[in-house]
């Protein structure tokens, strides 16, 4: 099931971690497909999706991808308001 070198596909991850979610030890899937227990538990983090508050749907990845954005925009808001500081002082 998996392609070349330790690359899987995503349907696979996908099946993989379905099949935990469903009740199977991860070390019977370890055992079963041949896949380190630690990767199991990282695919079943990075793939399981996480609801908000408000009932939508957002993925780890999605999460990971707002939390940057969101640093972001908090530094481009500190540097704006040094701007204005400085562009506020009289000369």
């Amino acid at each position: 099931m998996s392609s070349t070198g330790n690359r899987y596909s995503n349907e696979f991850k996908q099946q993989i971690v379905e099949l935990f979610q469903s009740g199977q030890s991860v070390s019977k899937l370890s055992r079963e497909y041949g896949i380190p227990t630690g990767t199991i538990y990282k695919w079943t983090k990075e793939l399981t999706p996480v609801i908000t508050e408000d009932g939508k749907t957002v993925t780890p990845k999605e999460v990971k991808a707002l939390e940057k954005r969101i640093r972001e925009l908090e530094m481009e808001n500190e540097i704006l308001k040094k701007a204005t500081a400085i562009f506020a002082r009289k000369p």
